[in-house]
């Protein structure tokens, strides 16, 4: 399994994937794949300008993406914000990804998480914030099989528990 950077190379691996989880009705997390991918470089070219800070909405941050692959099959998405800001610190943090719904509950959620906080490392970052829904007992499994401490839990105006977690990047006794 391994991460790589969204090319054209993977434009039909991509389609599958998207395809699947539009059809599953859920949202679409990361936000990230919510972009129709047609025409398929307009989508590699907005990927490409936000991890370069172009064209960034306001209230966004600068992030990298990156596709998990098993062999060819495409299997997930991961989103590594660069920094935060006050909303992703209470709801969002640095990393967010999403597994196809078929491939759900057979360790794939970890392992992505595991690949995107070595990429978070070799960015520089010293330590990530993760998040999630406080129901999402699946994400936080996944959270914690890879370090997470938790802290404090932010409510939404809307009620919404989130879990919010901390991953040292860096072990301090090294």
């Amino acid at each position: 399994m391994r991460l790589v950077k969204p090319t054209e190379q993977y434009e039909h691996n991509y389609r599958g994937f998207y395809d699947e989880w539009r059809q599953s009705g859920e949202p679409f997390v990361p936000y990230i794949i919510g972009n129709r991918p047609e025409p398929f470089q307009t989508m590699l070219s907005i990927l490409h300008n936000y991890e370069h800070g172009v064209g960034v909405k306001p209230s966004w941050m600068k992030s990298s993406t990156y596709w998990l692959l098993d062999e060819d099959e495409f299997i997930g998405v991961v989103t590594i914000r660069h920094e935060l800001n006050d909303d992703l610190y209470n709801d969002g943090g640095h990393i967010v990804y999403g597994i196809r719904p078929s491939k759900r509950q057979q360790g794939y959620a970890t392992e992505i998480l595991r690949l995107a906080l070595r990429e978070a490392l070799a960015m520089g970052m010293m330590r990530v914030l993760l998040t999630c829904d406080a129901s999402n007992i699946g994400s936080r499994k996944t959270i914690e099989a890879n370090g997470g401490i938790p802290i404090d839990d932010y409510i939404t105006e809307d009620g919404r528990v989130i879990k919010r977690y901390w991953i040292d990047l860096v072990d301090d006794a090294a």
